[in-house]
């Protein structure tokens, strides 16, 4: 059910007043803009860029070792959850979401930049080419995924395996406890905001000038500010149209159509290109970028500074920092049911590699053809505008015009893709954490971010876009480290019950501790129950035996309330002071019914359950058809198990970590 008009109002207009003081900025003192953000981005790079790098090395050696370690067998949801989308829609999601409009802009002008001019090689040299390489494949590598992983995991891991509501602050729970719905969990909420919205507005503002240098080459259109609003403002509309379908039908259907759109250019440049030298030329990039992997994720040129640096790695960390809020939440809210281990390994490395192979296609390719026939003058071109680097490339490939056009579309579809998603997660945050929210919020929050690119591209171009970026990335990066600390006390305290559990004579089974008669269950067993059937014995039994623990709980000094749930269900908790609360809850669940005949055709039969969840996520069990007195005793059975888990003294010592946690 859609849900009236709903924001949390300090994040909702706090974030909106950090945003407003940028933007007046370049409305009030246009001239002076560019200078203002310049200085700006110089300032903040020159005193706090070694804590980009050192906090992105930190978050990746972190995923590594919770992807390899007993944590990667937990679930992002209960234990019996299973996904919500296919394996290949969820990576084309993850795709599209994360870095398209990037690789479209930077993948030919990033590794001829750097050919051009390396941060340590002599210009325009092997040893160039393999720097150029080994920096690209550094800058669109694992790190930039890890950094999206760490948000995106935390908000899966509390929001699915206890349903918290999907915003930063609660993956600041373990650490925050409740604070996290005051004013400290308010700023982080708006940083979030904040950083996602001038992260989503420079991809806007990289993919606007592409698509506007693209129809210039195709078309003839005159690169122009008002062209290119007009460009923002006509995606932008295509995006709020994508928004109102919903994530299911707009963003699945973009995504999985922009991953064939994108594979099917890179298939072509690989053909026509030189493919023998590109797949060796790929083996030795993935050399290259391993061997030097350790030392670039700590080398910020203390002892020999150059601006290089600032331009590239610190800028880059600065736009995934940015982005992470909108990426890290657009990939939890499509996870649910992916163990970490599943999750920290697709979002790592099945994105990372497509880029690396991207890369090699399109940066390798641009070298050896400024290294041949264009004799210099792509390379030039690309120096002169970066934005032209892609059409430029395809000029000196078969029908330029089919591919340019493409490219253009490539492009269209990521922007829509971009500002899609982001408004969708912006939305989210805003509104504390609500999914469902009305139409009028989604479409402001997507229109809001094409309103933010086009005054900062007026205002300073791309580099004010750029500097806006890196100064909104700076307060996040403590969130992120703190975000990885709860994550990891979370996980602890899990792993620590599960052995409990597994150790307890009295550990809780995927069964319920009072059952029906065995007449009751057989008639169970050959009549499946309706939904409506479910939903009343939720109502009329299920609900008052609930009620009445309730209230005798707290006769007896332990305060318990109910609570409702979405699509009827019904929960018992009973808070703790430094544990996770105890909760028994009862929700409708259905699952199909096996087809034993191949001549039954169409939708199948479903299943009803009335299945219970718990606050630590592990498996529920059907207890329909119990009685109120039986299901009084599995309350008080479960219950009894959860005291004993919690005073057993392996779990008590990670008392401090994700306690009062709420399913």
């Amino acid at each position: 059910m859609i849900k009236p008009f709903v924001i949390n109002p300090p994040v909702f207009f706090g974030s909106l007043i950090v945003i407003g003081l940028f933007l007046a900025v370049g409305i009030f003192f246009p001239d002076q803009a560019q200078t203002i953000f310049g200085q700006l981005q110089a300032h903040i790079l020159t005193s706090f860029g070694w804590l980009y790098l050192l906090a992105v090395g930190i978050v990746l050696a972190a995923m590594l070792l919770l992807c390899f370690s007993r944590y990667g067998d937990l679930k992002l949801g209960p234990d019996d959850s299973t996904p919500d989308f296919s394996f290949l829609s969820w990576i084309a999601m993850l795709f599209a979401a994360g870095m398209g409009i990037g690789l479209m802009f930077y993948g030919v002008g990033e590794p001829i930049t750097h050919y051009m001019a390396p941060p340590t090689a002599d210009p325009r040299s092997v040893a160039a080419v393999r720097e150029a390489m080994s920096v690209t494949f550094f800058h669109w590598g694992i790190h930039a995924w890890a950094v999206y992983a760490v948000v995106g995991l935390s908000l899966a891991y509390f929001g699915y395996r206890y349903n918290l509501p999907l915003t930063i602050r609660s993956g600041l729970y373990p650490l925050l406890k409740e604070r996290i719905n005051g004013p400290i969990g308010h700023a982080v909420d708006i940083f979030a905001i904040v950083g996602t919205i001038f992260g989503l507005a420079t991809s806007m503002g990289a993919g606007v000038t592409q698509i506007n240098a693209g129809l210039n080459f195709v078309l003839g259109v005159p690169v122009a500010p008002y062209v290119q609003l007009l460009i923002i403002a006509f995606v932008t509309g295509l995006a709020t149209i994508s928004v109102l379908t919903g994530l299911d039908k707009g963003v699945r259907i973009l995504s999985e159509l922009n991953l064939m759109v994108a594979i099917l250019l890179m298939v072509f440049v690989l053909l026509v290109g030189p493919t023998t030298e590109l797949m060796r030329d790929f083996v030795q990039n993935l050399g290259l970028y391993l061997d030097s992997l350790v030392l670039r994720t700590f080398n910020i040129y203390a002892y020999s500074p150059t601006p290089w640096i600032d331009a590239w790695t610190l800028f880059c960390w600065a736009w995934w920092i940015s982005w992470s809020p909108f990426v890290g939440m657009f990939i939890a809210r499509i996870s649910r049911g992916r163990t970490v281990r599943e999750f920290i390994t697709a979002v790592l490395f099945i994105p990372a590699g497509f880029t690396f192979l991207w890369m090699t296609v399109f940066g390798n390719t641009a070298i050896a053809i400024d290294n041949g026939v264009a004799a210099g003058a792509l390379g030039t071109a690309i120096a002169n505008d970066l934005s032209v680097g892609l059409f430029e490339f395809f000029t000196y490939l078969p029908f330029p015009a089919i591919t340019s056009t493409l490219a253009i579309l490539l492009v269209s579809i990521f922007f829509v893709t971009s500002a899609d998603s982001g408004s969708m997660v912006v939305d989210s945050i805003a509104a504390g954490g609500e999914t469902e929210t009305t139409t009028l919020q989604r479409v402001f929050w997507c229109a809001f971010s094409g309103v933010v690119a086009a005054v900062l591209l007026l205002a300073g171009g791309l580099g004010a876009l750029q500097s806006v970026t890196i100064a909104s990335a700076l307060p996040f990066v403590v969130v992120i480290l703190a975000l990885l600390w709860s994550l990891l006390a979370g996980m602890r305290a899990d792993v620590a019950q599960q052995k409990a559990n597994q150790s307890s004579a009295v550990a809780s089974p995927a069964y319920p501790a009072a059952g029906v008669t065995w007449q009751r269950r057989l008639g169970l067993m050959l009549r499946a129950p309706k939904e409506a059937e479910v939903q009343s014995f939720i109502t009329t039994q299920v609900r008052p035996a609930l009620d009445q623990v309730a209230k005798e709980l707290s006769a007896r000094g332990r305060p318990a309330v109910l609570e409702d749930g979405d699509n009827g269900a019904i929960l018992l908790r009973s808070a703790s002071e430094g544990i996770r609360d105890f909760v028994y809850g009862v929700a409708l669940t259905s699952h199909p019914l096996a087809v034993l005949s191949p001549l039954v055709a169409g939708k199948p039969e479903m299943r009803f359950e009335a299945r219970t969840y718990f606050s630590n996520g592990s498996r529920g069990y059907d207890v329909m058809g119990m009685s109120r007195d039986q299901l009084i005793a599995d309350v008080l059975a479960q219950f009894e198990r959860y005291l004993n888990l919690v005073q057993s003294p392996e779990v008590q010592l990670v008392q401090g970590a994700p306690e009062h946690l709420a399913t």
